[in-house]
C-alpha cells in the first residue's frame, strides 16, 4: 500500500494523506481599508480547489501577526477579527472536504515592506502602503533593502505576545494545525543566524541566546494553542553560507529543543537569509536536510522543495526521509495532483460527489 496516501496522526488531528500543502504567499490581500490583511474570493478559490483535488493538509500562506510583520502590503495577516471572520470562510470549505486546514504565522522583519514579486518586489515607503522594518540587527538584507530598525528588548516581547494573539485567532478562524514561520531570512530565522544577528545581550552571540527569541515564541504559542492540535515549525536548515551563517547541525540541534518546547513537526526548508548564496537546487534538493532530523531525532519531519512527481514523493518517505511531503509550486500547476497521484499508486483519496464522474 501506498505510503504517501495513509494516515498521519499528530497529537488529536488525523491527516488523511501525506500529500501537504507548502505555505506561499499570493500577495492578493487588500493593502488598507477594512479588508486590510483579510482573505478575499481569490484566497478562497485558490485553498478550494487544492482541497478538493484532494490534499490532505493545506498550510495557509506566511500570515502576519501584526501589519509591520507582513512581506508585503498585500500579505494576509490575522491581528484582528475582521480577519478571522473572513478565513472562517476558507476553513469550513477545508474541512468539509477532509482536508485538514492549517496556518503559517509570521513576521517579515528585515525583509518586510517589499511589493508583489510580478512587480519586482522592492522594498516600498509609505507612498506604496510600506513602513519601516524592524530586525534583531541593524543589517540591511541586500543593497536593495534598507537598513531597518533594531527591535529592543521590549519590542521583542511584544512580537511574542502578538505571535500568541496570533494563534489564538487562528483557532478562533478553525485552523487544526499552527505553523511558526523560522525559515527563509524572516524574522524569527534572522534572530537564529549568526549571519543576521549582530546582538550582543541576551538575544545575541551564542546558540542559546540566538534562539532565545524562537524558543519564547514556540512557548507562547504552544501556550494558548490546545493540548490536542499540533504545532509545527519551519525553518531553514543552512543559510547556504561557508561560514558565519547557521548550519545543518544547529538545525539537527534546535530541532531537539523545539522538540523538548512542544514543537510537533519540523517542516525542512533551506536558504533565503544570505542574499547572493548558490543554492545547488535540483529535485528533492532539500530533502537530505529533513531526512538528517529525522535520523537524529523523534520529531516527525516534512520535506519540501522540487517535489514534483509521485514516484518521488513516495520513496521519500518509503525511505523514511520523511514523515510528510510538502508540495508547492505543484500544486500551482495541479490543483488535482493528489487524486493523480493515487490514481497512480494505487491508493485512495478524498474525491467530491460532484466530480465522481472523474474517478
Amino acid at each position: 500500500m501506498s505510503s504517501l496516501f495513509q494516515p498521519f496522526r499528530l497529537r488529536d488531528v488525523t491527516v488523511p494523506n501525506r500529500v501537504w500543502m507548502a505555505p506561499m504567499c499570493q500577495y492578493s490581500a487588500a493593502p488598507e481599508g477594512p479588508g486590510t490583511g483579510a482573505p478575499n474570493d481569490w484566497h478562497f478559490a485558490h485553498y478550494a480547489a487544492r482541497a478538493a483535488g484532494g490534499t490532505g493538509l493545506i498550510l495557509v500562506e506566511a500570515t502576519a501577526v501584526s501589519a509591520e510583520g507582513r512581506i508585503s502590503p498585500y500579505d494576509l495577516g490575522i491581528w484582528n477579527d475582521t480577519q478571522v471572520e473572513a478565513f472562517r470562510r476558507i476553513t469550513r470549505f477545508l474541512v468539509s472536504q477532509g482536508t485538514v486546514p492549517g496556518i503559517q504565522l509570521a513576521h517579515g522583519g528585515r525583509k518586510a515592506s517589499t511589493d508583489q514579486p510580478w512587480k519586482g518586489g522592492a522594498p516600498v515607503g509609505p507612498q506604496a502602503y510600506g513602513w519601516q522594518p524592524v530586525a534583531p540587527s541593524p543589517v540591511a538584507f541586500d543593497e536593495r533593502h534598507p537598513v531597518p530598525d533594531e527591535l529592543t528588548v521590549a519590542q521583542i516581547g511584544e512580537v511574542v505576545g502578538q505571535f500568541a494573539n496570533a494563534a489564538r485567532r487562528a483557532l478562533a478562524a478553525g485552523f487544526e494545525v499552527a505553523e511558526i514561520h523560522g525559515a527563509h531570512g524572516y524574522l524569527i530565522n534572522e534572530f537564529l543566524s549568526p549571519h543576521s544577528n549582530h546582538r550582543t545581550d541576551a538575544y545575541g552571540g551564542s546558540y542559546e541566546n540566538r534562539t532565545r527569541f524562537a524558543l519564547e515564541v514556540v512557548d507562547a504559542v504552544r501556550e494558548v494553542w490546545p493540548d490536542d492540535k499540533p504545532l509545527f515549525f519551519r525553518i531553514s536548515a543552512t543559510d547556504w553560507l561557508e561560514e558565519g551563517g547557521w548550519t545543518a547541525d544547529d538545525t539537527v540541534r534546535f530541532a531537539a529543543d523545539l522538540q523538548a518546547h512542544g514543537i510537533d513537526l519540523l517542516d525542512v526548508s533551506t536558504g533565503g537569509n544570505a542574499s547572493g548564496v548558490r543554492i545547488p537546487t535540483g529535485p528533492g534538493y532539500q530533502v537530505p536536510f529533513a531526512a538528517r532530523v529525522k535520523a537524529a531525532t523523534s520529531l516527525s519531519v516534512a520535506a519540501v522543495g522540487l517535489i514534483t512527481d509521485a514516484e518521488q514523493a513516495e520513496k521519500i518517505l518509503a525511505n523514511d526521509e520523511a514523515d510528510a511531503v510538502l508540495l508547492g509550486r505543484e500544486l500551482l500547476r495541479n490543483p488535482s495532483w493528489a487524486r493523480h497521484a493515487a490514481r497512480e499508486l494505487g491508493g485512495d483519496v478524498h474525491v467530491p460527489d460532484q466530480y465522481h464522474r472523474s474517478v
